[in-house]
């Protein structure tokens, strides 16, 4: 099995294949990354017993915060950092194939709201803006210069300016979409109110520390209502993943087909954790070819029998990190 193989796979993998697709990568990389198979090895697993897809190991997320976790011997062309707090250390995602993150994530998209080219893309993310590395400033910006709408862009702290384009989007019908952090969005609602019924609000990112953390539900509710929407999208990615997944409603993402979760016990790593029962997240990412697809993360959440999934929060004492996590009623 070779790159090509895997990228082909990628494109055309579905729920039949998966298993084996994902068998496949596990190989690939337990012999091109190092760091992984030092993992492996330690956990005293031998790969020629790994037939299934609940057989393979994952890699603790920490990995990625002190080792350039690689299975390419190619040129780094981009490196994503994660947020983090003072004196704490981010991630470090090794990117040798932008396009392939950029046109991945586009196709994600494209299969849950359509064709880029359709929507007018509106970016309130200032905390992601002002770092370098930012995997989502990186895909927004390329569905902003994938937009047919030239007034698609982002917006810093520019909140009458944001305020205005809002409405000249409504006025005009323009199908639109606005990516915000969670606290920049409540932010801007505390200075205007706008009645948008049409727009797809999509929140990520939690407060940052800028605001008091809530719930999910509490949140939701204050978008829906400042923004005059029935409801509102989120959306679930990482530092370390090149997949994303999308919410539409009530807090309950559907993975790709790129993408399957698994959530473990919160006190052993090994034993998976029951439908609907809140565990520790463990994911798959088959786009993560030159990196690690088996990714053990310290994100807290309930997978349930059709394949969607909530996100309700962080292990005790895990570092805060910009990906879509809140205060959860447990």
């Amino acid at each position: 099995m070779n790159r090509s193989n895997l990228i082909s796979n990628l494109k055309s993998v579905d729920e039949t294949s998966f298993e084996s697709v994902a068998l496949d990568l596990f190989r690939y990389q337990y012999i091109n990354n190092s760091i992984y198979k030092e993992w492996v090895d330690a956990l005293n697993i031998k790969v020629d017993h790994i037939n299934l897809l609940s057989d393979i190991p994952f890699l603790p997320i920490s990995a990625f915060k002190t080792y350039e976790v690689s299975s390419s011997k190619n040129t780094v062309q981009h490196v994503f950092t994660s947020s983090s707090t003072t004196g704490s250390v981010p991630s470090r995602h090794m990117v040798y194939d932008i396009d392939l993150y950029l046109d991945h994530s586009e196709s994600i998209f494209r299969k849950q709201y359509g064709n880029l080219e359709n929507y007018c893309f509106l970016a309130l993310l200032p905390n992601y803006l002002e770092r370098e590395g930012s995997s989502l400033v990186a895909m927004v910006e390329h569905f902003i210069n994938k937009s047919k709408f030239e007034e698609s862009g982002f917006y810093l702290y520019d909140h009458q300016k944001l305020a205005d384009q809002l409405i000249a989007c409504r006025e005009d019908g323009r199908p639109t979409v606005l990516f915000g952090v969670s606290f920049a969005l409540l932010d801007f609602l505390d200075e205007f109110d706008i009645s948008f019924p049409e727009l797809t609000v999509i929140e990520t990112g939690g407060m940052k520390g800028r605001k008091k953390e809530m719930t999910k539900h509490q949140l939701q509710l204050l978008l829906s209502d400042g923004f005059g929407v029935d409801h509102v999208h989120s959306e679930y990615g990482m530092t370390e993943l090149f997949s994303q997944a999308y919410s539409q409603r009530d807090g309950l993402f559907a993975a790709p087909t790129s993408m399957k979760i698994f959530t473990r016990e919160i006190t052993d790593p090994f034993q998976i954790t029951a439908f609907g029962k809140t565990g520790v997240m463990n994911i798959i990412d088959l786009a993560n070819i030159d990196s690690c697809a088996f990714i053990e993360t310290q994100d807290l959440g309930r997978l349930y029998e059709d394949g969607t999934f909530e996100v309700l929060g962080r292990l005790d004492e895990a570092d805060i990190r910009g990906c879509n996590l809140m205060v959860s009623d447990l």
